[in-house]
């Protein structure tokens, strides 16, 4: 199963996750982390932001853009 594959269930409000593909048109590459803030239609709007906590891109992501991260041990 794909990483795109997995996300497919549910994604929330605050999960943590990272981007599957470059988008460069965003300044950002595939890989980086974000957090998911708000959803807007089909998409979810991510911050990307800093080691001091300052947003340096706000962008709406498709969920096929994203994998969400887990912390802990879950069950796959």
């Amino acid at each position: 199963m794909s990483a795109r594959e997995q996300f497919e269930g549910s994604v929330s409000l605050l999960d943590v996750v990272a981007l599957l593909d470059d988008r460069p048109a965003d300044r950002l590459a595939r890989g980086q982390v974000g957090t998911v803030v708000e959803f807007v239609a089909d998409d979810v709007v991510v911050e990307f932001s800093d080691d001091g906590g300052r947003a340096y891109a706000i962008v709406p992501c498709r969920r096929d853009e994203l994998l969400i991260l887990h912390y802990v041990p879950s069950a796959a």
